[in-house]
């Protein structure tokens, strides 16, 4: 549809229909970026200041040559002189049709109108301001994913505050470390929060949170799941205080295309979080390009992502509302002990058209013995996003068995540090089992090897991005002359984002992501994706998950590293000899002798995330006896101690 409108404006793009469609679009956009971001903006309508000519902005890309400037400027501008408000795009639609809709593990909770989301936002807005928010502040959710997280994130973008996120199972270390960084004056949380069948309170850390964070002003507590009694301090009042205003129409700041939006932070297992700044221009147009090209999103549709408000999946989930899509919410566990199948009975109740997950849950799904097709109606549903880790071949042949050959697996990769994605799905390509579509229209994604040349068509290397694209981040919070902005993306190719993801182009046109680069393995100086072992571990029916790293051989004089796999075991196995020759005959068939893994050691629990990624790089610091960098960035960080000291470890 975009196409053949473009076409019938004049933009020379090709039709969809014949194979080549995509990759002749996507050619297009990346050699004509300029023209392509003005039709991606002209295609949705973007709301902005208009000028008597017509235009909203003085030229749309200026400094394209800059992707890294070796001074305090970071890169290009992009619609300079346009102004615009993030919210007031993902608000223009009104009426008792539902924006929001909510569940947690009891079920569903309720749904807000576009009406009535509007108005929730006015209110909460007015409520901002009048605690003396002004543009440029920070406003900080500490936040399970329901209506009102939303409510306040699109407050403060209507008023040109910053918004920034955590989850509520963020440990207090991990919430100072980044909250401590950005300052915010205003904090907003729930009472309590639920998962895993448990209620988990809120308020009573709250008052240990608010002396470790001198710069909050006011927190606001959202009754949720607990008691709703507001701890004895006179800083702290409730939503409906906050919210009490009813007359103050909403109004929107209109603000220049970089103005920031929301900080987000990277996963800290290296150190401090980094603090990204992203704007509010970038971000909108990206996430409209993703939602409406490639996801294939029309208005009133429905719209899932499984995710928390501390990691970037919410915030591209939020920017489905530019789409006019409804939102499907859900807060609690995925996998919940008393309804295992209660992601696939919500996609049901609500007609979702576009159902977004983790690969590690459709992994999950599948050991769990999940049939959601044989025990719900999912007609409605199109399209299934995948992203957190490489998503395994045999999860595509579980979606195709359990809910449909019909459906289109778009495994989706990019990450915070874009709050969008460098490769996506596609609905002018076909689906190639076990790989990514391709390439992100306007993104010039290519590999490369250490020397900084492409790489071969097959040959595994570095992602790369040669060019310029608006959701760059802003800048790093506290980072005044780049540097470390510059660092994090430019250090091993000048000029060329090197984003640190180990990947692969197919000669199909799409690609294979093998795991992070840092965590690449490198037996006997043949480097391997830590994803290509995954493949074949999980397919042993008597493995869960697994976490495999590289280990430095004992006294081997070269410093040679040899593969370490742990196994977490479905319940009432145990790892048996001949568990460990069926796990490495798996992977030697699978994948190749390299690949196959000189210790194998069961545990029952693996270090993760708060966003569900398995957290390489802690186990292989508690494996070589390092501290592991920022704990407080593992929802599970007990979960170490089970790789520390192993005697197996420690001979050859």
């Amino acid at each position: 549809m975009f196409i053949q409108r473009q076409r019938a404006a004049g933009v020379p793009l090709p039709l969809p229909g014949d194979p080549a469609a995509f990759a002749e679009t996507h050619t297009w956009s990346v050699r004509h970026r300029a023209a392509f971001w003005e039709a991606v903006w002209r295609d949705a309508a973007v709301i902005a200041d208009a000028r008597a000519d017509g235009t909203s902005w003085d030229g749309v890309l200026m400094g394209a040559e800059r992707m890294a400037p070796p001074d305090s400027t970071l890169g290009p501008t992009w619609f300079p002189g346009a102004r615009l408000n993030y919210a007031e795009n993902l608000l223009r639609c009104e009426g008792d049709t539902p924006a929001l809709i909510s569940w947690d593990e009891r079920g569903r909770i309720g749904e807000l109108s576009w009406s009535m989301l509007r108005d929730e936002v006015g209110r909460c807005a007015a409520g901002l301001t009048r605690l003396g928010v002004r543009s440029g502040d920070r406003v900080a959710g500490w936040l399970p994913n329901i209506p009102e997280t939303i409510v306040a994130m699109l407050a403060s973008a209507s008023i040109g505050a910053v918004w920034t996120s955590c989850s509520p199972d963020f440990g207090l270390d991990g919430i100072v470390d980044r909250f401590g960084q950005t300052e915010p004056v205003v904090l907003l949380c729930c009472d309590a929060y639920g998962y895993g069948g448990k209620v988990h309170d809120c308020a009573t850390r709250l008052g240990e949170l608010l002396a470790r964070l001198p710069s909050i002003r006011h927190a606001v507590v959202i009754p949720y799941r607990g008691s709703g009694a507001l701890p004895a301090d006179p800083r702290v009042l409730g939503w409906e205080q906050l919210c009490s205003d009813t007359t103050t129409p909403l109004t929107f700041r209109r603000l220049p295309f970089n103005h920031p939006l929301a900080v987000l932070y990277s996963s800290g297992t290296t150190g401090l979080p980094k603090c990204l700044v992203h704007g509010a221009g970038g971000t909108l147009l990206q996430h409209l390009k993703e939602h409406r090209l490639h996801c294939d999103v029309r208005g009133g549709e429905r719209m899932f992502y499984f995710t928390t408000c501390g990691w970037m999946m919410w915030n591209w989930l939020v920017g489905g509302l530019a789409a006019g899509a409804t939102l499907v919410l859900y807060d609690g566990a995925p996998l919940p002990a008393a309804d295992p199948a209660i992601l696939w009975r919500l996609a049901a109740a609500e007609h979702v058209d576009v159902f977004g997950t983790s690969a590690k849950y459709l992994t999950l799904a599948e050991k769990s013995g999940l049939t959601p097709a044989h025990d719900f109606d999912l007609k409605a549903l199109r399209t299934i996003c995948s992203t957190g880790s490489p998503l395994a071949a045999e999860s595509f042949d579980w979606v195709a068995r359990e809910i449909g050959p019909q459906i289109r697996v778009a495994s989706i990769s990019g990450g915070t540090d874009i709050v969008s994605c460098f490769v996506l799905g596609n609905p002018l390509q076909p689906v190639h089992r076990g790989e990514i579509q391709g390439p992100g229209l306007g993104m010039a994604v290519d590999v490369f090897n250490e020397l900084g040349a492409p790489c071969a068509v097959g040959e595994a290397g570095e992602l790369v991005c040669t060019s310029p694209f608006p959701s760059m981040p802003v800048r790093f919070w506290n980072d005044p002359d780049g540097a470390a902005y510059r660092e994090a993306y430019f250090s091993s190719f000048p000029g060329v984002w090197c984003h640190g993801d180990w990947i692969a182009r197919m000669p199909s046109g799409g690609f294979i992501i093998s795991g992070r680069s840092d965590a690449t393995l490198n037996p006997g100086g043949v480097r391997i994706g830590t994803a290509e072992i995954y493949r074949q571990v999980e397919a042993v029916p008597e493995v869960l998950e697994s976490v495999v790293v590289g280990q430095r051989i004992p006294g081997s004089p070269d410093g040679d590293i040899r593969v370490v796999l742990f196994v977490r075991l479905r319940e009432g196995h145990t790892l048996t000899l001949a568990l460990e020759e069926a796990i490495r005959r798996q992977v030697r068939a699978g994948a190749s002798p390299h690949h196959v893994p000189r210790v194998i050691l069961a545990v029952p629990d693996i270090p993760r995330t708060r966003s569900g990624k398995l957290s390489e790089l802690a186990v292989r610091d508690a494996v070589e006896g390092r501290v592991a960098k920022n704990v407080g960035a593992l929802a599970n960080p007990e979960a170490l101690e089970h790789f520390r000291g192993r005697p197996e470890l420690n001979s050859c």
